[in-house]
């Protein structure tokens, strides 16, 4: 019996599905704004791709467009309908450290999230409100992107101050990309190259770095939200709490909101160098030697650094470091820049290898002969998001 599973990827400025069959991707459709119109590209494993104009103004109205394309091609029909749909969700709270079936009660915590985090959750908000009016008999099962990091101990997971009102108002550390992490962990454990203590960075517009130890975790340096930790695109990271309040009253922001926005949109690489979130052109500026991109490519380059010795700290060492994510993977310069200053933990990578990876199935090792293992791993949330719903449909059979 065929088990479809629709994945949703929500952004700001596109749409993304998925359908799959098990664990055996179908179909992608990607809706963007090309001009003032809205476009479909439809892809599949064969190597198929098509795009048209779909007669849709706003991107929350993707999903019946999804609806009427899976059955005009065929993938969905009477016979064949999904089994579930899942979505990622990015939120705080110790609701949002498990997997859920969406209902009333989901509903409704959601609800309290979008209030601590706008940013984020009012897209995954939306796009839940939407699949339940098109999808009204499907389950929609909304996967954690914190539940990997919930193992950690208490230690990683305060802040320091009353502990009871941290479990009062759920103000604690729970970390975030941990669909990525969980895939790391679990590919590298079938590849049989899981090593006992494991500082892994997922690098792309948002970054983290993570330790893990034995598969499980132990530490991320993300928090509450996904805003702290390292320097990213446009996220400022980890800030000194008076500074951000001296921030607020020197920009005269005084709607906490807009000034969420500001930390979460204006800051990082963006704010840094004040040409681009772009990793690319920071890199370009600062080659042609203008300072501030210098300076944001070093600050980048240094609090991954940083973060990667605090890792190696609460795990009592390293034994090999995993790149994940778009810079991680693509970025030969930054793993280079960021290998630089870890001899002292027993890394060096190798320069021939770093250039041009050899991949075994999804992972490539890059590290000098005489260099503790250094990995890059092209990791995938969507597998994971799958894996995950599947047990979770096979946990309620």
């Amino acid at each position: 019996m065929r088990k479809l599973i629709l994945i949703t990827n929500p952004g700001s400025a596109s749409r993304k599905y998925a359908l799959y069959d098990g664990e055996q991707l179908l179909v992608k459709l990607h809706f963007e704004f090309e001009g003032t119109k809205i476009v479909c590209t439809l892809s599949d494993d064969e190597g198929r791709k098509d795009k048209e104009t779909v007669a849709i103004k706003t991107l929350d109205e993707a999903v019946g467009e999804v609806d009427r394309i899976l059955h005009r091609e065929h993938y969905l029909s009477d016979k064949n309908k999904l089994a579930a749909a899942v979505i990622r969700v990015v939120a705080p709270g110790d609701y949002f450290v498990t997997d859920h079936i969406v209902d009333d009660e989901f509903m409704k915590q959601l609800e309290i999230a979008a209030e601590r985090n706008p940013i984020h959750v009012p897209n995954t908000k939306n796009e839940i409100v939407c699949m339940l009016d098109v999808f009204k008999d499907t389950k929609i099962i909304a996967v954690s992107d914190s539940a990997f990091h919930w193992d950690k101990p208490d230690t990683m997971k305060y802040y320091s101050f009353d502990i009871e009102l941290a479990n009062k108002f759920q103000i604690k550390r729970y970390g975030y990309h941990g669909l990525s992490y969980g895939y790391i962990s679990r590919y590298m454990k079938e590849q049989g190259i899981l090593p006992e203590k494991l500082v892994a960075m997922h690098l792309g517009s948002g970054s983290s770095v993570s330790a893990i130890y034995a598969g499980r975790a132990m530490d991320n340096s993300m928090g509450y939200t996904p805003l702290e930790g390292v320097a990213m695109s446009t996220r400022i990271g980890t800030i000194d709490a008076m500074a951000a309040i001296e921030l607020k009253k020197a920009l005269k922001i005084k709607d906490d909101t807009e000034f969420e926005f500001y930390l979460n949109k204006k800051c990082g690489l963006l704010g840094l160098s004040g040409i681009s979130d772009d990793l690319r052109e920071v890199i370009k500026g600062r080659d042609e030697g203008r300072l501030r991109p210098m300076l944001a490519h070093s600050i980048f380059v240094y609090r991954i650094q940083s973060y990667i010795g605090t890792m190696a700290a609460s795990l009592g060492g390293v034994d090999a470091l995993v790149f994940a994510g778009t810079i991680g993977e693509r970025s030969n310069e930054v793993r280079r820049f960021i290998c630089q200053k870890l001899g002292y933990l027993g890394f060096k990578i190798d320069e021939t290898k770093n250039l041009n990876p050899e991949f075994t199935n999804h992972h490539a090792l890059i590290s000098d002969s005489r260099s503790k293992p250094i990995y890059i791993v092209e990791t995938d949330e969507t597998a994971q998001m799958i894996y995950q719903a599947q047990k979770f449909l096979s946990d309620e059979e």
